[in-house]
């Protein structure tokens, strides 16, 4: 909420700017909110205001607009899941999606100048995308920026008694499929273009909204400030989980540590770790502790592996035993050191677990082996109740993500499993820069090999040395998501901002042989079964 203001004196507050982020927030709703900031502002009740929000697809039709701007009926917009909102902007027709930073200044123009306010506010975006070491252009005929021969930002100007309002659109990891619905701004011929797409590479969304801030405070004259935006330097409320009891993750790590085992609960910094230990269940990483790969979402160790532990699969079994686990998932660090990716390991530790727990049901979370069939056919033949390899994220996005991974081998490893008649299972990440069109892309690659559940999950960076988190996914797009992928004709979904694929996992399997769809995970509660088994990875 706002601080104490103090009164105007002379008709101008002292240059101060409360900045505001509304996340994503549906623009009906947004456009009420500035109407309330601007009546706040005319009536000297507040100071300027600077907000910052995502809206979910929309395309906007401002004063200018007419039919003529749409390339399909209101109706099939409507079908793709995009709202038509009529607003009293200048303009025409534009697109606002999850990905695009919208800027809403509510400020007070000094001497009733909207010519010089529109200068500096196409300076600030200019200084913004510059950053970058891109070089963006302004055409006299149009408002707005663009890089190249694509435009990347919009302006659409509304004014009441000199407070302004509407603003600015900055394509940062937009969905530029999206605008091809539209004549964007009018024009029949124009391109639209995002940071993402002109740099070829993940740009973090928390990042271009402290870098607009700071551009904006200069080029408008506000007193400079080093506190940050709340929401940019902390994770949204959804994300927030009571803090575990330390005492038992303390007694389960010692317990883990007694029976010599590792588990990627600890490995990966999985934020469920607390639950699950409080349910004294994990997810066994067997091969060692080192990954052979460099992917930049990971937190678990990089570099040379050990080699490999013949006794470990007894240890794995043993503790499984002694834990009393129902449902074991197990799953390694990638060797690509290793002839057969370990698929040897892998099926030596599961011939142990079946030994030792006949009862379990066993589920095992597998690399991608480089492809070999001959290694896939190994893990294959044990039978296990679930056969889990992580997709991760979009083709255009592996090789920033996970070099040395292969999008259509990862597709031919769930493929060959699914041909074998094994339940299969995989799982995304989102907030990395995918668009809404590359994950239904890829949950339908998935189908058609065969995948018949799936996990969706927020993407959280272990350290800034990780890739930076683009967006947070709220909880009612997990929602949507888990709709998308029902629709689709996945078994068993589990979408939520905390969920991970293996989070779960029991109840995950148990679809396999129901016919109830399976409960939003986001919204379950704990189980009280302390020996029902997994979670993460």
């Amino acid at each position: 909420m706002a601080t104490a203001v103090k009164k105007e004196n002379n008709g101008h507050f002292d240059r101060r700017l409360e900045v505001l982020d509304w996340g994503l927030l549906k623009y009906g709703e947004a456009f009420q909110r500035q109407l309330e900031l601007v009546e706040a502002r005319i009536t000297g009740e507040s100071p300027d205001r600077l907000v910052l929000v995502e809206h979910p697809p929309v395309v906007t039709l401002g004063r200018s607009s007419g039919a003529e701007d749409l390339r399909i009926t209101e109706d099939a917009l409507r079908e793709k899941g995009i709202e038509l909102c009529r607003v009293d902007r200048g303009g025409r027709a534009t697109y606002h999606g999850p990905g695009q930073l919208v800027i809403y200044p509510i400020i007070k123009l000094k001497n009733n100048d909207l010519h010089d306010y529109i200068r500096r506010l196409q300076r600030v975006v200019t200084a913004v995308i510059r950053t970058w070491g891109l070089n963006p252009i302004m055409h006299s005929d149009q408002p707005g920026l663009w890089v190249g021969s694509g435009k990347i930002a919009s302006v659409g100007i509304a004014v009441r008694k000199w407070v302004t309002y509407h603003g600015v659109a900055l394509n940062v990891q937009s969905d530029e499929d999206a605008f091809r619905w539209i004549h964007p701004c009018g024009n029949t011929q124009t391109r639209m273009t995002s940071l993402q797409q002109e740099l070829d590479r993940p740009v973090g969304l928390n990042t271009v909204k402290t870098k607009f801030v700071k551009a904006f405070k200069t080029h408008f004259e506000y007193a400079t400030s080093t506190e940050k935006i709340a929401t940019l330097s902390k994770h949204p409320r959804w994300l927030n989980r009571p803090a575990p009891d330390p005492s038992v993750i303390a007694h389960m790590e010692q317990r883990l540590a007694h029976l010599q085992v590792s588990t990627v609960c600890q490995k990966a910094h999985c934020p469920n770790l607390g639950e699950c230990f409080q349910k004294k269940t994990a997810t066994f990483m067997i091969l060692g502790a080192r990954c052979t790969r460099t992917c930049r979402f990971c937190a678990v160790d990089k570099g040379q592996a050990a080699g490999v532990d013949r006794k470990e699969p007894q240890r794995v079994a043993q503790a499984a035993r002694q834990l009393e686990l129902r449902h074991i998932v197990m799953t390694s660090v990638t060797r690509d050191d290793l002839r057969d990716g370990g698929a040897h390991q892998f099926a030596r530790t599961i011939q142990a677990v079946r030994e030792h727990c006949p009862e379990a049901a066993l589920e095992v979370l597998v690399p991608d082996f480089r492809g070999s069939l001959t290694a896939i056919q190994k893990v294959c033949d044990t039978r296990p109740e679930m056969l889990n390899h992580n997709i991760e994220t979009v083709p255009r996005l592996y090789a920033a993500i996970r070099p040395g991974a292969e999008y259509r081998r990862s597709l031919g490893l769930l493929e060959y499993a699914a041909r074998l008649g094994l339940p299969v299972k995989s799982g995304l990440m989102l907030g990395l820069g995918e668009t809404r069109y590359e994950v239904e892309a890829v949950l339908s690659d998935l189908r058609r090999t065969g995948c018949r559940y799936v996990t969706l999950g927020q993407y959280l960076a272990p350290s800034r040395r990780h890739v930076p988190v683009v967006r947070y996914v709220s909880p009612p797009e997990f929602r949507d998501w888990a709709a998308t992928a029902r629709a689709m004709g996945f078994t068993g979904v589990a979408a939520g901002p905390l969920v991970r694929s293996s989070y779960r996992a029991d109840e995950l399997l148990q679809t396999s042989n129901s016919d109830q769809p399976m409960r939003q995970f986001y919204q379950a509660e704990a189980s009280n079964d302390q020996t029902a088994a997994t979670i993460y990875c």
